[in-house]
């Protein structure tokens, strides 16, 4: 670094400058600083102790239930993250992707360098959430139940299936089934007193749907299955679809879930909406590529991506948090083909 001072002219500290305070110098001899660095083959300040020396690492974590690989294939969590990442584009933040589950003995909740974190969709008593608020950081809550001193985002659920279930009921349906999801089996075809309760979203949905279909004296025949799985879907939902009292409508946790039942209504000959009527939930672009169209819940995923970040940009300025905010966003009925009439 003194090299470089001596050959531009200027002191070691304003070399500092160019590359971690670009704002405390000109621009024109911020080039000059970088041109001759790169001649001499100067990378800049190495990283860590750059971190060490700020108290900050420039980068903020998100924090997810189990595979990293759900970020890249699910099309809600990809629209999630990528509005984060445009939320977070003009802050020069880096995002890293983290896994609740540890490998050996790397846990990265515990060990993975951040200034703060989103923790998406993960069972708030994890150790991976207990590491994080050990360490102190900022953190943003999505898609899980309020956690106490922390900020979340949340969609209201429980209204969206509520509609969901209603929209089936006055359309005639008294023979509905659920198609739900989770992290831990038991899976596929079960009584309502054998399903978890875990998961947040899967809770508030099937609360939702139960707040209209119980007190219509409906008991729902219940799928579940992994996330991600919709091959698991289309095999249990063919053994729900045989069944002697067959569903004429199934309220399904995700438009993915809602695929692998469209999918088993065709192994078996049935047609939507004729035989029967499916309802999704996220309005993903998977619900207008099927057809019919996909009757569902829309949930606002890029907003809810962008609420998070500004949360947590807003937590890392102000780190002593105050209070906590809630932001609660809408889920509301969108309409399409795969509904209609229950059949006589």
């Amino acid at each position: 670094m003194q090299t470089i001072a001596d050959r531009v002219g200027v002191s070691r500290m304003t070399v500092s400058n160019a590359f971690s305070r670009p704002d405390q110098l000109s621009p024109e001899l911020r080039r000059r600083i970088l041109d001759a660095a790169q001649e001499l083959g100067y990378a800049g300040p190495d990283p860590t102790a750059r971190a060490l020396a700020r108290g900050t690492t420039g980068a903020i974590g998100i924090l997810l239930t189990d595979s990293l690989r759900y970020a890249f294939t699910d099309l809600v969590a990809g629209g999630f993250l990528g509005a984060i990442a445009d939320e977070l584009a003009p802050t020069g933040l880096a995002i890293t992707l983290l896994t609740s589950a540890g490998s050996g003995d790397l846990i990265p909740a515990r060990d993975v360098a951040m200034d703060g974190a989103l923790v998406y969709s993960c069972d708030p008593t994890s150790p991976a959430v207990a590491w994080l608020q050990r360490r102190r950081l900022p953190l943003v809550f999505v898609d899980q139940a309020p956690v106490d001193d922390y900020a979340c985002v949340n969609v209201a659920d429980r209204e969206g299936a509520r509609a969901a279930a209603r929209h089936l009921l006055d359309l005639g349906h008294r023979r509905i089934a659920y198609a739900t999801v989770g992290a831990h089996g038991p899976y596929g075809l079960l009584t309502a007193a054998a399903v978890p309760t875990e998961g947040y979203a899967s809770v508030q949905r099937r609360l939702g749907w139960d707040d209209v279909l119980q007190p219509a004296g409906i008991r729902p025949l219940i799928i579940r299955e992994p996330f991600e799985r919709v091959d698991d879907v289309r095999r249990d939902a063919r053994e729900l679809l045989s069944g002697p009292e067959r569903p004429t409508a199934v309220l399904c946790f995700s438009d993915a879930t809602a695929v692998g039942v469209r999918q088993a209504a065709d192994d078996l000959g049935l047609r939507v909406p004729d035989d029967l009527s499916l309802v999704g939930f996220d309005d993903s672009p998977l619900a207008s590529r099927i057809q019919p169209g996909l009757t569902t819940v829309r949930q606002d995923v890029e907003e809810k991506g962008r609420s998070a970040a500004a949360l947590l940009t807003a937590a890392l300025r102000r780190p002593d948090r105050g209070d906590a905010a809630r932001v609660l966003l809408p889920a509301t009925l969108v309409v399409r083909g795969s509904t209609g009439p229950a059949p006589a």
